[in-house]
């Protein structure tokens, strides 16, 4: 008779889970993985100003390591909830307005702060509650009136999990203007108290993709822009190109930088350009963004940065051929 031997299989519950395999969750314990949590943060904030619920986002990176992210709106959502339990869908919110994260969301940040403190300012009054390394430390408590709405989320990085990594404004500021960029309805304020004098960046983008091309070399005065919609894929199109500047193709989708040879909607963008120049292969000078909102975006690939949406493809080819025959009819 065969003989087996018993496997035992522990189920870890949150926080437990995500503070004994952090790297499932963010990446990395290094700077790589601060970061991607600030980014939970500041994106969560963010998607509160495309739903129309806020007009800003407040970002302060505090003297004592900490970072603090403020938004003006009204929280439709069980912020608690949104705290304390892992969303089951790995892409997280959906709906073509907002930008697309990964599974470790608030959640995660919680679990992997030494301190978390989260303030919710709405139906006239203040409720203030507090996490010890995903721990709650003080339950959703009224701390008093309130004349105003909004959502301030602080936490503190936990050492145990960090070691000494600190937050690179620089790199922060990067994130923050590249997301005011695909999204010119963003206006975030992001201030570094840890120097001296403090430092505050503004970051607002109301000509959207064109500013995009022109940072990345491209000439303003000769961009080519196309915004469409199309049911048929299930989401919007915003794209600027310019035949100069050098500065390459580049993807998004739902606000998260895809992968350039494999993504639908880059072969799309592709496919529309041969179709319209008469030649495969993209121009030397070309710089150009393709930024779509999905209403069901479906990530693939190891470091989920593909866009697999089919009907993509060809709505993005169509949309391009035409948009670039009229700009050389128009020429002619």
């Amino acid at each position: 008779m065969s003989e087996y031997n018993a496997v035992h299989i522990q189920v870890l519950e949150w926080p437990e889970a995500v503070r004994k395999r952090p790297g499932m969750y963010i990446g990395s314990t290094g700077e790589r993985g601060l970061h991607h949590m600030a980014q939970e943060v500041l994106q969560a904030a963010a998607n509160e100003v495309l739903s129309g619920r806020a007009s800003r986002v407040e970002a302060v990176l505090t003297a004592d390591s900490g970072l603090r992210v403020s938004h003006d709106g009204a929280r439709q959502a069980d912020l608690t909830r949104a705290l304390t339990v892992l969303p089951t869908c790995w892409d997280g919110p959906r709906g073509r307005e907002l930008i697309a994260w990964g599974a470790s969301c608030l959640a995660v940040v919680n679990a992997l702060s030494v301190r978390l403190v989260a303030e919710e300012h709405r139906d006239g009054t203040t409720v203030r509650q507090e996490y010890v390394r995903g721990g709650l430390l003080v339950p959703p408590t009224v701390t008093g009136p309130t004349d105003r709405t909004g959502t301030t989320v602080t936490f503190h990085p936990d050492p145990e999990v960090f070691g000494t990594a600190a937050f690179d404004a620089d790199a922060l500021v990067g994130h923050l203007r590249e997301l005011a960029l695909l999204n010119r309805a963003l206006d975030i304020v992001l201030t570094d108290e840890r120097s001296t004098p403090p430092r505050t960046e503004r970051l607002h983008h109301p000509a959207g993709l064109v500013d995009f091309t022109t940072r990345l070399g491209g000439d303003p005065a000769a961009t080519l822009t196309v915004e469409a919609a199309d049911e048929r894929m299930g989401g919007t199109l915003d794209l600027a190109l310019c035949w100069t500047g050098g500065g390459g193709l580049h993807g998004f989708a739902n606000s998260r930088r895809t992968d350039e040879q494999h993504s639908t909607h880059l072969l799309g963008f592709r496919d529309g350009l041969a179709a319209a120049l008469g030649r495969s292969g993209l121009p030397a000078g070309l710089t150009a963004v393709v930024s779509v909102k999905l209403d069901a975006p479906e990530f693939g690939g190891a470091t989920r940065r593909r866009l697999d949406n089919g009907p993509v493809r060809a709505g993005v080819a169509a949309a391009v051929r035409q948009a670039v025959e009229h700009r050389h009819a128009g020429r002619g």
